[in-house]
């Protein structure tokens, strides 16, 4: 008798996929921010975070698609807010008053990782609704599960070498010139 969930159901996956969508906004714009701020003082984690990023933007197109699947409109105030948190985030004290901090590229990479951690989250929730709702398709969750777990492989791999980066950069500034053992 009913095509479709019933209009709570609806309505809350809705809010779902929306809060999603402002995550996966964030997400790109995070991972582009990195990618081009490391360009200059580490070229190889730029070069690493680019195709991450540009996989998060295709992970952001794909909820899209798979919003208008299932009837769920865009709330624009969504994304709005979260560009404007990703904004906010950028204030944070980072030990630098003027400039990108030694620690700014590892906890950018922690923040990434979370997002894309969120983001595998929303995909087994819609695989496990793609069980009772053809509108969904099972197939291409699976594929986006797959790169997700792969971006987190990545994204904790560029954070622990990033952490001897950090870390002993941070020692070596410490250290008075001749005073190495």
């Amino acid at each position: 008798m009913h095509d479709r969930p019933n209009r709570t159901d609806t309505d809350l996956l809705g809010i779902y996929l929306n809060d999603h969508l402002a995550g996966a906004m964030l997400g790109v714009d995070r991972a582009r921010l990195l990618a081009e701020a490391e360009a200059e003082r580490d070229p190889a984690l730029a070069d690493a975070v680019r195709p991450v990023a540009d996989e998060i933007a295709e992970d952001r197109a794909s909820l899209l698609t798979i919003m208008r699947s299932l009837e769920v409109p865009v709330r624009r105030y969504k994304i709005v807010a979260g560009r404007l948190a990703e904004r906010m985030g950028r204030l944070k004290a980072n030990g630098r008053i003027v400039g990108r901090s030694p620690l700014s590229p590892m906890l950018e990479l922690e923040l990434l990782r979370l997002g894309v951690e969120g983001k595998a989250a929303g995909w087994r929730t819609l695989r496990r609704l793609a069980d009772a709702d053809p509108r969904l398709d099972s197939g291409h969750l699976d594929t986006l599960l797959e790169r997700a777990r792969r971006q987190l492989e990545t994204l904790e791999q560029l954070r622990l070498d990033q952490i001897t980066e950090t870390f002993q950069q941070s020692a070596d500034r410490a250290v008075p010139q001749g005073a190495h053992a």
